[in-house]
């Protein structure tokens, strides 16, 4: 918002924007990714973390969908990571979304 209220094109600032937004949800991804053999164990140790592991395995890809808010948005990517989600549909998904907010951002400026 601080880069269209300085001038800068639309175009320009969706695309430094999503760019941006998008190569820290693959970092948030990779994170997860790389605390599943920690966690994994420990939540599928108890009941209740084996349940929550598997229902969000299975709903991942439903859940992404709120991935594009911004308070909730971000551990959501990291918990796609944490169970496994398929890395080409978690981009398409949140990737899209995050395009999305911007494109709406750059409207309502």
């Amino acid at each position: 918002m601080a880069a269209l209220s300085n001038g800068m094109p639309e175009l320009n600032a969706l695309f430094f924007a999503s760019s941006g937004n998008i190569l820290a949800i693959i970092t948030n991804y990779f994170l997860g990714y790389l605390l599943y053999e920690k966690t994994k164990t420990k939540l599928l140790a108890s009941k209740t973390g084996a349940k929550a592991y598997n229902y969000t395995h299975a709903n991942g890809y439903y859940a992404l969908l709120l991935s594009w808010l911004p308070i909730i948005g971000d551990p959501l990517t990291v918990v796609a990571g944490l169970v496994r989600l398929r890395f080409v549909w978690f981009v398409l998904i949140a990737g899209s979304l995050r395009i999305a907010r911007y494109y709406f951002l750059t409207l309502v400026v």
